[in-house]
């Protein structure tokens, strides 16, 4: 056997990683659009589902919900990229950031900003509760929260350590979803999940 057929048996596609900036160069270049959902993840461009009603109706009204009990304690941040590493920018359907001095610049919320995000989920269910969960505990994000619309539940994940959250609770209907890290933010699932 050639040395050309042996190393094209043993080799296999590469895949190419980009980093954050190549990412952010290519919306800018008009190579993506920032209209397309799509989210750098660990290197890797991805196209996530369109949003369904029941999704915008979700995310509608916890950003007023959010809105409302926000005061000067924190930004809503929705639906907008976070730096979360060199190689991965998710754009969570919420955000709770701390309010910084110019806010942010030029600049994207990293770990460090964050105090709770919020993914919405229905298509995207096992994405969140797997590689979702994992990238945001690894940031060190204080808490998470994956709103479960197949199932009406909505997980609470906080203390991470380690790279998992140490911390997970679920609430459903006639429940009260209080924060573990925000003293102040308790909504009632009902309100959420209209």
């Amino acid at each position: 056997m050639s040395a050309i057929m042996e190393r094209h048996q043993k080799s296999s596609p590469e895949r190419y990683r980009f980093s954050t900036d190549d990412y952010e160069r290519m919306i800018e270049a008009g190579i993506l659009t920032e209209d397309e959902r799509l989210e750098l993840i660990e290197g890797e461009i991805l196209h996530m589902s369109p949003i369904g009603k029941l999704h915008v109706l979700v995310v509608t009204r916890l950003t007023y919900l959010l809105i409302r009990n926000a005061g000067d304690r924190w930004v809503v941040w929705t639906q907008n990229p976070i730096r979360l590493s060199d190689s991965t920018e998710p754009q969570p359907d919420m955000a709770l950031i701390r309010p910084r001095e110019g806010f942010f610049g030029d600049d994207l919320p990293t770990p460090a900003d964050v105090l709770l995000i919020i993914e919405v989920s229905d298509t995207t269910l096992e994405f969140d509760r797997t590689t979702k969960l994992r990238l945001y505990a690894e940031a060190g994000i204080p808490e998470f929260w994956i709103v479960d619309l197949t199932t009406d539940t909505i997980w609470v994940y906080a203390r991470p350590e380690e790279g998992e959250y140490r911390d997970s609770r679920s609430f459903r209907r006639g429940d009260t979803v209080s924060s573990p890290t925000l003293p102040d933010l308790a909504l009632k699932v009902e309100e959420i999940l209209g």
